[in-house]
């Protein structure tokens, strides 16, 4: 019975490892920062996560945003039609280019904000410098995405990874010479930090447009472009496409960003033990972000080859892949969650001793919960994976909506700030949000290719 899903494992991973790949590379840039900073004390590893709390729901929008241009492209790749394909990659780089400057110009415009949201002042004093830096970057970062998303959608997963391993090498490179004064550079703290994301980030989306210049293949669709001709047409067909993607990447993104504020009522050892935490559980989400875009094509190929069973078995075969893998990432959480917390902070410190040791007691807490909700995190996004292929995009919008701000949100609030739970309660409710999420999404897509099967 089981070997109908799993002969389709070796596929489902060759699809996806150079997603996952990327992806990781994203979150490996907050990682090494995480680890740097963390040597610098406590107030300045909080400082990074209340600014990057900012960054991240503007990112999920441009990130989510941007997945409307694959399946454009690849529509046009299959037809052989590349003036369709230059096309939607023109218009979709015009819009992430105007999101990314407008994603800016609302971080800036939030920034007294941190004044008023109750977190330590050492921690706000900090975050400020290093927000407005970072915020910059969203810019290259989104024009970024317009590139991968395109690329993903010719079936060239390993361009925008190269480009993203060679931003990773950039960014820890920084990260040591300006965070710490290394061989001469000036010593920025966290400062330094910002800037190395920053010019990594720039520099990634310089180079995945020269590679692609490079090929033969591509260099048709990357140069030459008359941006004077916009059509209105091809724009309201991006955004019909990536405003729904972009609200369900946001809708999750910003629960975990409220875990990071209501961390930071509670105190800066708090806060660093929910970044510590939330950073290690990010990396984990993005197997299941990999295995959501292998979700996405083969349920769409599947569609458009109108066969509704294969489509049915393949999907559940991604479904069950995505399972065992999310358990094997608990266990590593259970085994290893009074470990992970001391690479962050120096152990050594004995200035900062009691503050470090509060953190690890903390973050090893919050691991015991984000063991659980490895699978169901991975569930939810590989269906809504499988429901993007079936082009069903407003329904689960609802749906990430409930799950998060009606069910996983009151409860983390409660928890968190009213019973002595404090932060491990802002995480049982991460974990009640994302399971109502994986359940609601499955009922949906079980519904759906019952319908198609059925007709």
């Amino acid at each position: 019975m089981f070997q109908q899903y799993t002969k389709e494992f070796t596929y489902n991973l060759k699809l996806s490892y150079p997603v996952i790949l990327g992806m990781l590379g994203h979150t490996f840039v907050a990682f090494a920062d995480n680890i740097m900073v963390g040597q610098l004390g406590t107030a300045e590893l909080a400082a990074v996560s209340l600014g990057n709390s900012f960054v991240f729901i503007a990112m999920s929008l441009g990130i989510g945003f941007s997945t409307a241009i694959t399946p454009l492209v690849a529509e046009a790749d299959g037809a052989g039609d590349q003036a369709a394909g230059k096309n939607a990659l023109k218009h979709g780089l015009v819009l992430c280019t105007l999101l990314g400057l407008s994603l800016f110009g609302v971080i800036l415009l939030c920034k007294p904000l941190l004044y008023h949201m109750e977190q330590p002042p050492e921690v706000v004093e900090l975050a400020i410098p290093y927000l407005e830096l970072v915020a910059f970057s969203l810019v290259p970062l989104v024009m970024f995405q317009a590139f991968k998303q395109f690329s993903d959608g010719l079936s060239q997963t390993k361009y925008p990874m190269i480009a993203t391993i060679l931003a990773n090498v950039v960014n820890i490179s920084l990260n040591y010479l300006l965070i710490f004064g290394s061989f001469g550079f000036p010593k920025l703290g966290i400062v330094g930090a910002a800037i190395g994301t920053l010019a990594s980030r720039v520099i990634m989306v310089a180079f995945i447009w020269f590679l692609l210049k490079q090929k033969k293949k591509f260099k048709v669709y990357v140069t030459h472009f008359n941006f004077k001709e916009i059509e209105r047409k091809m724009m309201k067909k991006i955004i019909s496409l990536g405003f729904p993607s972009a609200l369900q990447m946001f809708f999750e993104v910003a629960i975990f960003t409220a875990a990071i504020w209501l961390s930071g009522v509670l105190g800066k050892n708090a806060q660093a033990a929910n970044q510590i935490a939330l950073n290690l559980s990010s990396m984990t989400f993005m197997v299941g972000m990999g295995l959501s875009v292998a979700a996405m094509v083969r349920v769409g190929n599947q569609k458009g080859l109108q066969n509704f069973r294969d489509l049915r078995r393949i999907a559940e075969s991604i479904f069950f892949l995505t399972l065992l893998l999310e358990i094997v990432f608990a266990a590593l959480f259970l085994m290893g969650r009074h470990w992970f917390p001391t690479i962050y902070l120096d152990v050594d410190d004995l200035m900062n001793q009691a503050d470090n040791t509060e953190v690890i007691v903390v973050a090893a807490k919050l691991l015991l919960v984000a063991a659980f909700f490895q699978i169901s995190d991975g569930l939810q996004v590989v269906v809504l994976g499988a429901l993007r292929g079936l082009q069903d995009v407003r329904v689960p919008t609802l749906i990430t909506f409930v799950a998060y701000w009606l069910i996983g949100f009151p409860i983390s609030y409660y928890l968190g700030l009213f019973t002595d739970f404090g932060s491990t309660g802002i995480w049982i409710g991460l974990l009640s949000g994302l399971t109502a999420s994986a359940v609601m999404l499955y009922i949906r897509f079980n519904y759906l290719t019952k319908k198609l099967i059925a007709n």
